[in-house]
């Protein structure tokens, strides 16, 4: 019997994507796991998983189109002849009733271009810069009164010679989350030193109380902080609309480096595990993300995040804030010296610094 590759959600705020990768055609056989296309917003871009082996029998979507979430990107069997019945599909389109509103930078735009908001699709909830570039790429550019401000919506190309390359799915996703950090966050940053001894001997006592082979450092600092968010739920919200937008679940994000691919692989509902268990889904999802097969539960609606390059010897990073987030904790090498630093990128909007340094304190301080 047919079964539906439905579209995913991406973040909470979309109820629509851009297909921008399709690597399968009907006819086509896939197996468990194995990406077959490409879905974004204007803040992360997704892969596309299939759950199990089968036969593609249609794709209802083409590249560059806009899919309501939910709707059916593609129907599986498991024999090629078989008959889809159900042929429709939703395509997303934005509501003419009411025109989004502007982000302020937009609006700024479309001063200066002398537009009006409700003559451009907004793909999200707010008429962003986006919306009004992807607009103008399409559209001829309006006419302007003598004298008045000329608006490129494109950079121009540098003066060096050199060719011009499509952005992979990783590359995308890494631009679009910086563009987010950029357009809406307003980041801080600050760091505290601390003596990393006593974590260190905590993690060799619970991984020799656990029978685990690897230090579970990272994962117990990480559910630490999830801890922490209980304590302080202002780290666990973004801002939405000038509203602080808490969330009700503790999704925590951690950086995964695979191969070239940087992943923010996801924990959901780690609110509700033990120490044990988070490490234990922990590592699972690493295991995906190094074998490229995150599911899309795993690689979205990251709520708190953590990060750490002590691998490679990284004495200081700071990291982006990931789209809808506000604090994202950087753990670092330990120096020569025998300390080392812990460190938070933080949406200043919601945070302030002294939020963070209380954060950051408990979390140096090991558990007993």
């Amino acid at each position: 019997m047919p079964s539906p590759l439905r579209v995913p959600r991406v973040n909470n705020n979309d109820d629509s994507v851009r297909v921008v990768e399709l690597a399968v055609k009907a006819g086509d056989f896939v197996t468990r796991g194995q990406i077959v296309g490409a879905v974004e917003t204007d803040k992360a871009v997704l892969d596309v998983p299939v759950e199990h082996d089968g036969y593609v029998l249609q794709v209802l979507y083409r590249k560059g189109e806009t899919a309501s979430v939910g709707s059916v990107l593609l129907w599986l069997g498991e024999n090629a002849g078989e008959r889809v019945i159900e042929q429709t599909r939703e395509v997303y389109a934005p509501r003419a009733a009411t025109p989004a509103r502007p982000t302020a930078k937009a609006q700024a735009m479309l001063q200066e271009l002398g537009l009006a908001a409700s003559a451009i699709p907004a793909a999200g909830e707010r008429l962003t810069v986006g919306d009004i570039e992807a607009w103008l790429a399409k559209e001829p550019v309006p006419s302007r009164a003598p004298g008045s401000a000329r608006i490129t919506p494109t950079e121009s190309p540098p003066d060096v010679a050199g060719t011009y390359h499509d952005l992979s799915a990783e590359e995308r996703g890494m631009f679009l989350t910086v563009s987010w950090h950029r357009d809406h966050a307003v980041p801080g940053y600050l760091e505290i030193e601390y003596d990393p001894k006593a974590w260190n001997d905590y993690a060799s006592r619970f991984a020799e109380q656990n029978k685990l082979l690897l230090s579970p450092l990272l994962a117990l600092l990480a559910f630490r902080l999830v801890e922490l968010a209980k304590k302080h739920p202002r780290i666990n919200a973004t801002v939405v609309n000038d509203r602080r937008y808490q969330y009700d679940a503790v999704n925590l994000g951690f950086t995964v480096q695979s191969g070239e691919t940087l992943y923010l692989a996801v924990v959901r509902d780690a609110q509700e595990m033990n120490a044990g268990g988070f490490i234990a889904t922990l590592g699972e999802v690493q295991r995906h993300a190094m074998g490229h097969k995150l599911s899309p539960s795993e690689s979205s609606g990251a709520t708190l995040s953590f990060s750490s390059m002590a691998r490679w010897g990284v004495g200081r990073h700071i990291p982006v804030v990931p789209p809808q987030t506000s604090l994202i904790v950087a753990h670092a090498a330990t120096r020569p010296s025998g300390g080392a630093v812990l460190g938070a990128t933080y949406d200043h909007r919601l945070l302030t610094g002294f939020d963070v340094v209380q954060v950051l304190q408990s979390l140096a301080q090991a558990p007993a």
